[in-house]
């Protein structure tokens, strides 16, 4: 089963920064309070795009999450993250690394708003500055796709699926990964970090793609609750299973996934069925149905 958020993290009062330190920001991260233990929070926003006017597109939108989703990265990634939690709050690396995995899917800065809200906001900020640079020389320097995403793009794309991607990494990053990789050819969009939350995400995309199926396929509880709180979305699982870790598709189902596997070679299939007409309409719906 999945694992509730962890309690009994150890948080010893950190030392501030010493004044030799670069300066820091003071003020708290404010919290983006949800009916969800996994809230969010907010984040520096890049300069305004142009709007992008809506259209209608041929067959409906897929939405994928980077990280987990896309890029086999979970392990290098939350390896950094545990390191960094010793350094900074005194939890053991191993602890860290399960407590980071078990609140992924938000921001980095959200996930240390809620695991260590008695620490300084400035030590939370230094933290998550850390942790983004490093997440680019340890982890991204070294992640590759899962192995069956290239041929699922390939292949959605030519069942005429409209592919975006919503991350929480800063969306540059996220362009620059997926032309290294190839992929990026595939994509009509990345909205990232400094583009809003994940909810936000989902929003712009259903405002410039409207009144066609959209589904977000993602690998963790926030996901599926992103997804659940967007009107005309659904939610799409890629269960895992990191050293010490494991969402199961029952797990992901029960977070609201209208589908989900530990691989996502049968996803064509799966939209086939999920958007197929119904037997009273010889139309397809514009909204995904939620399978049982």
């Amino acid at each position: 089963m999945g694992r509730s958020m962890p309690h009994g993290a150890r948080r010893p009062a950190p030392s501030p920064p010493s004044s030799e330190a670069p300066p820091l920001v003071e003020e708290p991260l404010p919290l983006v309070r949800s009916t969800s233990q996994f809230a969010e929070v907010a984040r520096p926003v890049r300069a305004p795009r142009p709007p992008v006017a809506p259209r209608l597109v041929e067959r409906g939108v897929v939405v994928f999450d980077l990280d987990g989703t896309i890029l086999d990265d979970m392990g290098l990634v939350s390896a950094v993250a545990g390191d960094l939690l010793e350094k900074a709050f005194g939890t053991p690396a191993e602890e860290g690394r399960i407590h980071y995995l078990a609140t992924t899917g938000m921001p980095f800065e959200a996930q240390l708003a809620q695991l260590y809200p008695g620490a300084p906001p400035a030590l939370r900020s230094e933290t998550a500055r850390t942790f983004h640079q490093r997440k680019v020389t340890e982890a991204y320097a070294r992640a590759k796709p899962f192995p069956e995403v290239p041929k699922l793009l390939k292949r959605l794309a030519g069942d005429r699926w409209t592919l975006a991607v919503s991350t929480g990494a800063e969306g540059e990053m996220a362009d620059l990964l997926l032309e290294r990789e190839g992929l990026r050819f595939w994509f009509e969009e990345v909205l990232g970090s400094g583009d809003g939350t994940k909810r936000e995400h989902l929003q712009e995309y259903r405002r410039r793609f409207p009144d066609r199926p959209m589904f977000l396929v993602g690998d963790s509880r926030f996901d599926m609750e992103a997804a659940q709180s967007t009107p005309g979305v659904a939610a799409i699982g890629r269960a895992s299973r990191v050293p010490g870790w494991t969402l199961t598709p029952k797990d992901l189902a029960q977070w609201g996934a209208v589908w989900a596997d530990y691989e996502l070679g049968g996803l064509p299939e799966a939209l086939e069925r999920l958007t197929r007409p119904s037997r009273r309409g010889g139309r397809r719906s514009s909204a995904p149905k939620r399978s049982a």
